[in-house]
């Protein structure tokens, strides 16, 4: 299994998915997006996991104010949400071409299941 969580700190279910990884001992890589922004290959492969609207963070306080509310289109959406990953719904868990966006323990147990039996 080759996971990847893309998170900010002081998330609390950035917390819960991590604690989840910790106590059945699966390694996994975590991708400050403050520090190393989501680009566009990675978010199309989590937008073919989880649909686009699920990958936007629209209780953001700023997210209303912002261009990206107003946008049309899957193309000009993802590009701006490159450009301002503080508008994506943290944790995204990726796990090869599988993704989740939020906390998903339902999921991730199925993840560790097919790679326990494969």
């Amino acid at each position: 299994m080759n996971l990847q969580i893309y998170m900010f700190k002081k998330n609390f279910d950035v917390q819960k998915a991590e604690r989840f990884f910790k106590e059945r001992r699966i390694r996994y890589q975590l991708v400050d997006m403050k520090k190393q922004p989501p680009g566009l290959r990675e978010l199309q492969a989590v937008k073919a996991g989880v649909g686009l609207r699920a990958m936007i963070d629209t209780q953001n306080k700023d997210y209303s104010g912002h261009y990206l509310s107003r946008l049309m289109g899957e193309g000009p959406i993802l590009e701006a949400l490159c450009a301002n990953p503080q508008f994506l719904k943290t944790p995204i868990v990726r796990n090869g071409r599988a993704a989740t966006v939020g906390y998903a323990p339902e999921v991730w147990e199925g993840w560790i299941q097919a790679d326990q039996k494969g």
